[in-house]
Parts: C-alpha cells; structure tokens; sequence
C-alpha cells in the first residue's frame, strides 16, 4: 500500500472518528490530508521509503485561532490512538522529521515552505521563494476541508507562477542549457578537462529538466523526483526523459554522440518555445542563448524585463 492511501485510510478510520467524538466543535473547521515532505506527497514511495518519517500519519491543519485554543489537546489526543495500523508500524519520525504531520497551525504550515501565510500579492516576491519548496506546498492531497481556508492558499499557489516570472525563468535555463551543453561540454572534453565536463553536463541535465518544467507551468520538484515527475508531463516531459537518460548512462568520452543527444533535446525546446511564444517566430537559431534575452523582452514588468536573463 502506498503512503497516500494509507493515510487516506487511517484519517478516515482513526482519527475522524475520535475527532468527531472529542473536538465536535472543530471539524468543521479544519482541514486533513497529506502533503508537504516526503515521497510519499508525492506518491513516489516505495519500500525504500519507509526506514524513516513513514507510518500510519496525516497533517490535521487549523487556523491560528483554533490552533491556540485547541492544538495542544487535539495533538495529545492523536498521541493516543493506535500507532499501528493495517500491519504497518507506528510513524518512525526521524531527527528532521517534526512538524510534518500531526496537528498544525496552517499559518506555520505555509510559512514553512514560502515564508509567508498565503500566496504572495506581490511580483517580486516569486522570485523569493525556492520552487522546490512551492512543489511541496501544492502536493499530495488534502481528504477534508469544510472550512476552505487551507485549500483556497494551496490553489492559489497552484495557479502558478505569474507569466513574468516564468519568462524569467525561461530566459535564465535558455542562457545555461546553452552554456553548460551547447558550449561547455565540448569545449572542455577538447582540453580532456573530464572533471569540468561532467560538471557541464550535469548542469545541463539539470537546467534542460527544469525548463521542461517551466514549459508545463509545474513547479519542479526535490531533485531526487524530478525525473520521475517530468516523464509523466505532456509537453516534452517523456521524450526528454529518455534522451537524458540516455545521455548520462554513455561513457563520457562519446562526445560526439552526446553533443547530438544535446542538441535534440535543445532543438525540440527551441520549436516548444516558439510555439509559446509568437515573438520568437524570427529567429533562425539553433544555440538556445540567442533565445534567453529574446524571451526576457517579453516581460511587461519594466524592472523585471531590464534584468539580466542570466539571473532569475
């Protein structure tokens, strides 16, 4: 069984009804489910999974007020309801594993990951906060909110980011994915600089994994799952899997083979990006760095546009 339905389960069968009985007065107020840190928010644990912060366990989230005025008792409460549940143990929390479920101020909760109490009002503040972290804010599932507090931050946040700052962003993995593969790599096998080589074109794969996340508009999330996710993406997602999988597997002195595997996966980003964006319909160019500063001139944002496309 995997974690998401086991702590589907183990909310709706344990701890709902002992909520219902002892705190009637909140379960109208609060919100349940699964989401945050850990594989299996993102419904890719596995056996490996469970030797730490894996068990019978949900997040149980209130607001400020109620959190005060009842989350010392509702959290003393779930402490005594059975840790074992349908033959697995007890949570093993491990060192770094407090606050991830269990009874939470919402407030807490999202500031956790975004360093703020909702989605931010502001544009610059999305350049502020890690995507990872945003990936982790939206994730899993939420199994009960009456009150729709919890939810209305968490779809807000799943909007996205706001156009701007994702041409930003794509201005930037043009610049690098350009840098590190097309340029890069190359040139530092030509000087048997191995070391530099594989630092290049581990930046590449890293780079061309985040625009294929970009080009989706999802957020990217803990490097340890970004491939597994980008597979499952409509635009690109499968095919560049495959060509980087390929890619890091063959022996590091086929450069030529890997200069072509290189150039695939940046030609195919070069037509998704002009099928996005209309203004780019002139460019010949096949080196993606031609394209970084032409997506930046597309931003409205006047400061934002006059940044540098290197950075984001």
């Amino acid at each position: 069984m995997k974690g998401m339905e086991l702590s589907r389960r183990y909310f709706m069968e344990i701890c709902l009804p002992a909520i219902s009985k002892d705190f009637p007065q909140i379960v109208d107020r609060m919100a349940a489910g699964l989401a945050g840190e850990g594989s299996e928010c993102f419904g890719y644990d596995d056996v490996i999974s469970r030797d730490h912060d894996f068990g019978p366990s949900c997040c149980i989230w209130l607001t400020k007020e109620d959190y005060e005025m009842h989350g010392e008792r509702l959290q003393r409460c779930l402490a005594g309801l059975p840790g074992e549940f349908m033959g697995f143990k007890a949570l093993n929390k491990s060192e770094w594993g407090d606050g991830r479920r269990g009874v939470l101020n919402m407030d807490d909760w999202y500031y956790r990951f975004i360093g703020m109490e909702k989605a931010p009002s502001v544009l610059y503040d999305w350049r502020l906060i890690p995507e990872t972290a945003l990936a982790a804010a939206v994730n899993g599932e939420v199994f009960m909110d009456r009150l729709g507090k919890f939810t209305e931050i968490r779809e807000s946040l799943k909007k996205y980011f706001p156009e701007d700052i994702r041409k930003n962003k794509i201005a930037t993995r043009c610049m690098k994915i350009a840098q590190s593969g097309q340029y890069n790599f190359s040139r530092c096998m030509k000087r048997n600089e191995t070391v530099a080589a594989r630092m290049a074109e581990t930046e590449f794969v890293d780079e061309a994994v985040h625009m294929i996340y970009l080009l989706n508009r999802e957020y990217k999330p803990f490097y340890k799952w970004m491939h597994r996710r980008m597979k499952e993406l409509t635009v690109l997602g499968e095919k560049t899997y495959d060509r980087i999988k390929m890619l890091v597997e063959m022996p590091l002195n086929e450069v030529d083979r890997k200069t072509e595997i290189i150039e695939s996966v940046c030609g195919d980003i070069i037509t998704e990006l002009k099928r996005q964006y209309s203004g780019l319909e002139g460019i010949e160019s096949d080196f993606l760095l031609d394209y970084g500063p032409a997506v930046q001139q597309e931003i409205e944002d006047e400061k934002l546009r006059n940044w540098s496309p290197w950075l984001d």
